[in-house]
């Protein structure tokens, strides 16, 4: 395994000409930004919309934080049970249906950006939105490889155990065994397009598998 250092700058450069290269026709494609909060997905994703506009592309924001189950189905176990966190938060149904499916070559490219309120644990009741032809989805969020979720590219960022641990707030080491289990039984590094070592968000890393 070969891990090369790269620029945040960089690394957005080479994603956005990595994504806008994986389709020349009218097809939309749906890309995934996976990894725990303390990798800053979302921040990745964030970063990726203006050079993919620069390059033509439309591009949709979404976050696997909008697409969770309600609060009696997360919380059956309790509001700190790990395997629940893993298994049970995300509502896959919703995120396909109102989100991946439009975006098939004979969909109508109407997406859901929210579907559910974790705070008021109530449906958000957004408009859909179109995405057009060319146009990109950008999705962030953690658990999200392993599902048999349709994207055209999955980048996932990870994170030793100790630095998981340390960028994480306490009030949330909860987490932690989800994403130790996630790791030990999905691998999400080996099922990825491409991988980002972030033990520092700030100096990421490309990894790469002989």
């Amino acid at each position: 395994m070969r891990v090369t250092p790269i620029s945040p700058e960089r690394l957005v450069g080479l994603l956005a000409g990595r994504i806008h290269g994986l389709a020349h026709d009218e097809r939309r494609l749906r890309v995934a930004v996976d990894g725990a909060d303390a990798t800053r997905p979302g921040e990745l994703a964030d970063a990726l919309v203006e050079p993919l506009r620069l390059l033509g592309r439309p591009v949709q924001r979404v976050s696997a934080d909008d697409f969770l189950r309600p609060a009696s189905v997360r919380f059956e176990y309790g509001k700190q049970d790990p395997d629940a966190l893993h298994d049970l938060w995300l509502d896959q149904g919703a995120l396909l249906r109102e989100v991946l499916d439009p975006l098939e070559p004979d969909g109508d490219g109407r997406v859901l950006p929210t579907y559910w309120d974790r705070e008021s644990d109530r449906a958000t009741r957004a408009r859909y939105v179109e995405l057009p032809p060319r146009g990109v989805l950008l999705l962030d969020g953690p658990f999200l490889l392993g599902r048999w979720l349709p994207f055209e590219l999955t980048v996932h960022l990870t994170q030793s155990a100790a630095a998981l641990a340390r960028r994480t707030p306490a009030a949330e080491h909860w987490t932690l065994p989800a994403h130790e289990r996630y790791r030990t039984e999905t691998d999400p590094g080996a099922l990825a397009d491409l991988t980002v070592r972030v033990e520092d968000p700030r100096h990421p890393a490309l990894v790469e598998r002989d």
